[in-house]
C-alpha cells in the first residue's frame, strides 16, 4: 500500500452528535471561499485522512473554481478514535452516508447544493449518499469505488494486515492518525469479516439522479472494472474513465487526468 508524504492543511474542528455522544470532526475548507458552484465534498478511502489527500483538494478545487471541503471519518486522522468496545458492522459505510455526512454538513452551515468525490470507501459513501439524499448532491465523482466485494480486493486487504502487523505499513500511517490501531483495526477487521462478504450497494445506485463520474485505474490490486461497469449498467449515464498505468489512487497517480475529466464533468 502507497501512503504518501505528511500534509499539513490548517485542520479545525466541529462538534457533531452520532451515535449518543458528542464527536469533533477534523475538517478544512480548501479553494476560494465565495463561488457560485456548489462546494465540492471530498471523502477519504478507508485509511485515509484530511493529511492524506495532500494538495489535490485544494489542486482540483482551484481547477473547478470551487470550494472544498475535506474531513477526517471518525476514528480517522485527528478525529476521535473508535471506542474500545466499538466494532464496525456491514452497515459502516451506509451510517458514514445517512447519519455522519448529513450531520457534519448541518454543523458546518452547509445547506445549498454540493457535490461529491470519494476515494475507495469514500467513493462507496458518496453514492450511497448521493442514493440517500438525491435533491442536495449536485454531482459525484467516485475514484476506485467499491459497490460489491470481489476476491482480489479482500487478498490485498489481507496483505494489508500482513504488512501491517509485520512491515512498516503501521510506522507510516501513524504519521496520519492519533490512534492508527483504531483506524487500521476498524477498516480492516470489517472488511476481512465473513459477514461482509455479502456486501452489495448495486440496488441503491438507481435511486442516484445527478451525473456521476467513475474513475478506476487498470492496476488496482482493490477492485477490477467490475466496480464501475456495474455503475454504468445501474445508471446508464454515468461517465466512466479506466485510466492504464495506475492503481487504486487515481488522484495520485494521474492526477491531471482525473482533474481534466472532473472540469469535463462540470461543463456538462
Amino acid at each position: 500500500m502507497v501512503v504518501p508524504e505528511p500534509h499539513d492543511p490548517g485542520a479545525a474542528w466541529v462538534e457533531i452528535n452520532w451515535a449518543g455522544r458528542p464527536v469533533r470532526i477534523e475538517h478544512a475548507w480548501v479553494g476560494p471561499a465565495h463561488s457560485a458552484q456548489p462546494p465540492l465534498v471530498f471523502l477519504h478511502e478507508g485509511l485515509g485522512s484530511v493529511a492524506m489527500w495532500r494538495g489535490f483538494p485544494a489542486q482540483l478545487c482551484a481547477a473547478l473554481g470551487c470550494r472544498g471541503l475535506v474531513y477526517s471519518r471518525p476514528g480517522y486522522g485527528r478525529s476521535p478514535a473508535r471506542a474500545s468496545t466499538e466494532h464496525w458492522g456491514p452497515d459502516f459505510l451506509h451510517r458514514q452516508a445517512h447519519e455522519v455526512l448529513p450531520a457534519l454538513l448541518a454543523a458546518l452551515g452547509v445547506a445549498e447544493r454540493y457535490s461529491l468525490f470519494g476515494h475507495s470507501d469514500g467513493g462507496s459513501i458518496a453514492l450511497l449518499h448521493a442514493a440517500h439524499q438525491p435533491r442536495q448532491v449536485a454531482s459525484a465523482v467516485v475514484l476506485a469505488p467499491h459497490i460489491l466485494v470481489e476476491a482480489v480486493g479482500l487478498a490485498s486487504i489481507g496483505d494489508a494486515r500482513l504488512q501491517y502487523l509485520q512491515g512498516d505499513l503501521r510506522s507510516r500511517l501513524a504519521r496520519y492518525h492519533d490512534d492508527v490501531d483504531s483506524a487500521f483495526f476498524g477498516w480492516n477487521d470489517i472488511w476481512l469479516s465473513p459477514a461482509f462478504r455479502d456486501w452489495d450497494i448495486r440496488a441503491d445506485l438507481p435511486h442516484i439522479v445527478c451525473p456521476v463520474l467513475a474513475i478506476q485505474g487498470q492496476d488496482d490490486i482493490y477492485g477490477t472494472m467490475a466496480q464501475i461497469d456495474g455503475i454504468a449498467a445501474a445508471l446508464p449515464g454515468a461517465r466512466l474513465l479506466k485510466l492504464p498505468a495506475c492503481g487504486h489512487a487515481p488522484h495520485r497517480d494521474q492526477p491531471a487526468a482525473v482533474i481534466a475529466a472532473c472540469q469535463a464533468l462540470a461543463g456538462g
